[in-house]
């Protein structure tokens, strides 16, 4: 029959000759992006350009593989290249709120880190020491004895003025008093009494005048202890210099070249040195540390230590980080806090960095729906980008919600590039709705869901199965499993020249192939063993499919398979269930009669036809104007509905099979029900190409075959939907056997007659078409239904029009 495809169009194949290799183990692993050029030129462009904003969004739809390419991608660039920065953080003597940032080589956060740890243990353990030296107690001890002297001599000056002016001292914990003598002899209270009351008072002016020596002598008693805590300050100052001098100065030749380190390690010894009483021994700490609660000793000695919120000592290369839960905390860092004594206390050691410090430097990838997921996560990220700038801060705080003083370390200068990964509608959305984010990610890298078949992207694929195989400890895949993976791909792409770039999909197969593989006891993977894995997982997910398929082989769906029908078609559609999609057949049927009404959707009338539906069927309206209204008005009343349909219907993919079925209709010529139609049509009556052809096919194929295979039965599809066709192995066997068929038009008049068995008819130069054709049934069918309006009077819309058009 014309228009009929030959078995060999109807799936490619590939030889397994073509890939130069038994097994795919014999092929070298492949380690970067394959069938994605346009996307890799965006990705080299972004990363190469160092200006503010150049940051990058990887579009693509699930399952292109692009997380694990980007990943494999960022870190084989990063490879070889100088690490980064280490960053540190240090305790700020002036302003203990604020630690001070620090940048250095990398491998040097953590060497100084120990050295400070290091320094410090030996400071505590050697001023100790120190202070209970025999040098040190003696030393101490002379100038105590010192002040002893100073203090016998003052005051035995003061009582010798005392007995003088005719006074006893006597030195009390209330301070010193002033006893009368009379006749050297301390008068007692009682005799003190006893005297007259002019030799009180004169005693009393005595002791009043002589109060001043004795103010003058505590003054210098007071004055000689000053000098002795100086002393002993100076001497406690020059052990301290001794004891951390030489530890002091190694660390500043050592860090010499960083003045930062060099200022830092001259503040803790002079911190030291002013904290002389928490080195002693046995010692409290005179004063609290600064933030914020009084804590134990231990904690004071905290505030020496360096804090390493970045290493990048042990890298080869620049960081590859990748955040998948990028809560704020993880990506920025916090402050975090201890209870001590039912408070909370911070210090400069609790500072934690982020995804974003581990990153700097380097690359930071995100999944998009996980950052959006954290809306502060994404507005935080944006400020650092535009800032270039990172500031570790409680989400509270940033937000202006907390007054709790905390800790404000300073702002870490960032020096990344940020890559998102995510669909394209989100990258759609948030250009057009966030102004920032077209400032900050100017580059764009499109992943493709398929790419060509030729021979290198063959060769890459057969290396990305081998690479797969390779990590994962698989069994690797002879040629003919390779071939039956590409063939699976193809499928998957939808395309005989495409294969799809879905390797997440591609890899489960592998996987299950292995599996099966392994169960047979053999060293590689065939092609049974794909093929295997394919039908088990169709199976674990066709369900639905099956019960379908039962009700239509019980007649509880209707559907015709065998003889002719007058005005009906068997149409196909796709229903998908996510991880699963499966053709199904349903009758449509057009009924006719007189009236101005027009092609009536009896699924838009009943709002269970989507807007692209609709839109199908008014297509047919215009093609019938076009095609057989030149000579006449055209006065039709018709209804087109899908039989048996309680679940709506969306999509043009049965304007074609509704024209069959409106065409039958008016001429009278009954269609062949052993053939189902798929494709949309356009209103000059070409065939426009459709989605799921493979699905749709197959699902006929299943029906007819439950019902018994006759040798006439099969689909017609639009000649455009050919190159998609990659069709299961048993369809096409049994077209090979002649006992199913695949018929492609181009047109209208091509596929009612395959439908039919008549020639559609062209219009000759009188205008008319030759007589018997269908294209001349349909015509005079409309030119007696027009003169009927006429012979009854219809010059006004009938009412069904009215209703349409209000």
């Amino acid at each position: 029959m014309r228009f009929e495809l030959p078995p060999e169009k109807l799936c490619r194949t590939f030889d397994p000759r073509d890939f130069r290799c038994e097994t795919t183990d014999q092929v070298q692993p492949l380690n970067r992006i394959i069938g994605q050029d346009r996307a890799v030129r965006s990705l080299h462009l972004g990363l190469e350009i160092q200006s503010r904003g150049f940051n990058i969004y990887v579009s693509g739809p699930p399952g292109t593989g692009k997380m694990t390419a980007i990943q494999g991608f960022l870190e084989e660039l990063a490879r070889g290249k100088t690490p980064p920065n280490d960053w540190c953080y240090l305790h700020n003597f002036q302003d203990p709120y604020r630690p001070k940032v620090l940048a250095l080589p990398a491998g040097m956060g953590r060497a100084l880190q120990r050295d400070a740890k290091v320094m410090i243990a030996r400071v505590r353990a050697d001023i100790p020491q120190a202070f209970e030296s025999k040098e040190y107690v003696d030393r101490r001890t002379e100038a105590g004895d010192w002040l002893s002297k100073e203090r016998e001599s003052i005051f035995e000056e003061l009582g010798s003025k005392a007995r003088q002016a005719g006074f006893a001292l006597q030195v009390t914990p209330m301070g010193i008093l002033t006893i009368p003598l009379v006749r050297e002899r301390p008068l007692t209270e009682e005799e003190f009494r006893g005297l007259k009351e002019e030799e009180r008072r004169e005693i009393a002016r005595q002791r009043e005048a002589f109060q001043e020596e004795i103010r003058e002598a505590m003054k210098r008693v007071l004055n000689s202890e000053k000098v002795l805590q100086e002393r002993i300050q100076a001497m406690d100052r020059e052990v301290a210099l001794y004891v951390t001098g030489h530890l002091v100065d190694d660390l500043i030749e050592k860090y010499g070249d960083f003045p930062q380190v060099v200022q830092y390690l001259r503040e803790v010894q002079e911190d030291v040195i002013g904290n002389l009483d928490q080195f002693r021994p046995q010692a409290q700490a005179q004063q609290a540390p600064a933030p914020p609660v009084a804590v134990g000793q231990d904690l004071f000695f905290r505030r020496y230590e360096v804090n390493v919120v970045v290493d990048n000592g042990h890298r080869q290369g620049l960081p590859v980080v990748t955040e998948w839960n990028p809560t704020y905390s993880n990506l920025f860092g916090r402050v975090e806090k201890e209870s001590q004594m039912g408070a909370l206390y911070t210090d400069v050691t609790l500072i934690r960095g982020g995804s974003i410090h581990e990153a700097n430097g380097g690359y930071l990838v995100i999944p998009i729906e996980e950052l959006l997921r954290n809306s502060f996560s994404y507005v935080a990220l944006k400020r650092a980008l535009g800032k270039r700038e990172v500031t570790i801060e409680d989400l509270g705080e940033s937000l202006g919600y907390m007054a709790m003083k905390s800790l404000k370390p300073d702002p870490i200068p960032l020096d990344l590039k940020v890559v998102l990964v995510g669909p394209p509608m989100i990258y759609q959305l948030l250009y057009n709705a966030d102004s920032n984010f077209s400032e900050l990610f100017k580059i764009k890298a499109d992943f493709d869901t398929r790419m060509e078949v030729n021979e290198e992207n063959v060769r890459d694929y057969v290396a990305f199965i081998c690479t797969l195989c390779t990590r994962e400890r698989l069994k690797h895949l002879d040629a003919r499993a390779v071939a039956r993976v590409l063939a699976h791909s193809a499928r998957l792409a939808e395309d005989q020249g495409k294969l799809t770039t879905r390797f997440s999909e591609i890899a489960d197969i592998i996987r299950e192939a292995s599996y099966w593989a392994t169960q047979g006891g053999v060293r590689y993977v065939n092609g049974s063993h794909v093929q295997k894995a394919i039908e088990e997982k169709v199976y674990r997910s066709n369900l639905i499919q099956e019960r379908i398929q039962d009700m239509f082989k019980r007649g509880i769906f209707l559907i015709g398979t065998e003889g002719a029908r007058v005005g009906q078609v068997n149409g196909l559609a796709v229903i998908s269930l996510g991880d699963y999609a499966f053709g199904k057949p349903s009758r449509i049927t057009a009924a006719l009669g007189l009236g101005r009404a027009g092609v009536l959707d009896i699924e838009r009338e009943a709002r269970m036809g989507g807007p692209i539906h609709t839109k199908g069927v008014l297509i047919l309206g215009g093609y019938l104007t076009e095609k057989y209204s030149q000579d006449k008005p055209l006065t039709l009343s018709a209804r087109l509905v899908f039989e048996q349909s309680y679940e709506g219907v969306e999509g043009d993919s049965a304007s074609g099979a509704e024209l069959f079925a409106l065409l039958s209709a008016l001429s009278g010529v009954p269609i062949r029900q052993g053939i189902a139609v798929t494709g949309s049509v356009n209103q000059k009556g070409e065939t426009q190409a459709i989605g799921g052809v493979n699905e749709k096919i197959e699902g006929f194929f299943d029906v007819c075959r439950a019902k018994g295979l006759t040798g006439d039965q099969g689909v017609m599809i639009p000649a455009s939907n050919v190159q998609n066709l990659m069709l299961r192995e048993d369809v096409v066997e049994a077209s090979r056997q002649g006992k199913f068929h695949i018929w492609a038009i181009d047109t209208v008049d091509e596929g009612i007659e395959v439908l039919t068995g008549l020639s559609a008819g062209e219009r000759g130069a009188d205008g008319h078409y030759p007589e018997g054709t269908i294209n001349y049934l349909v015509d005079k069918r409309l030119r007696e239904t027009a003169q009927l309006m006429r012979r009854f009077g219809a010059d006004g819309p009938t009412p069904r029009a009215r209703e349409d058009e209000t």
